[in-house]
């Protein structure tokens, strides 16, 4: 394939893509503008490789673990950590709940474990099987199974929490 070819193609999966994989950022991380760097990161990461990969064509699974990488990169600097507590989240959710349940959803995600919230995000957000999301994210089944299940359960379980402290 040429190079001309190939940009043409990166281009059109980059078109095809961007938004899902900026969602999947946001759903790592909680904050779009860190999402649209992740995002910007994955896909330059992406350009480098794209001829090998386009050729075995797993270009989406590729570009998911490599955001997801970076993701569980960047939470791991000190300088991430740290949140202003004057400036509010932006909110986006799967449509159907209201603004408060959205931002709950989403910031109990984000106390999750990296590799518990990779999992859900991956098996119920995107509706990924297991088998899939094991092999991006280099883990066995019953590991991805496991960081699901537990992740559910601490989600539930902070998401009871935050009912119950609403005031009536």
């Amino acid at each position: 394939m040429r190079r001309a070819e190939r940009e043409a193609a990166y281009t059109e999966f980059v078109a095809a893509r961007r938004d899902q994989l900026r969602r999947i950022a946001y759903g790592m991380c909680g904050d779009w503008h860190r999402a649209d760097d992740l995002v910007q990161v994955a896909l330059v990461r992406l350009y480098v490789a794209w001829p090998r990969v386009a050729r075995s064509g797993t270009e989406e699974p590729y570009a998911r673990k490599i955001l997801l990488n970076a993701a569980i990169d960047e939470s791991r600097r000190a300088v991430r950590r740290e949140r202003p507590a004057d400036v509010l989240p932006e909110v986006v959710a799967p449509g159907g709940l209201s603004v408060e349940d959205r931002t709950s959803l989403v910031a109990a995600l984000q106390t999750l474990p990296a590799q518990q919230r990779a999992a859900v995000l991956l098996r119920h957000w995107l509706g990924l099987p297991v088998a899939e999301v094991a092999a991006e994210l280099g883990i066995a089944e019953g590991t991805v199974k496991s960081h699901t299940a537990r992740g559910l359960s601490a989600l539930r379980g902070r998401l009871e929490e935050a009912d119950a402290a609403e005031p009536a």
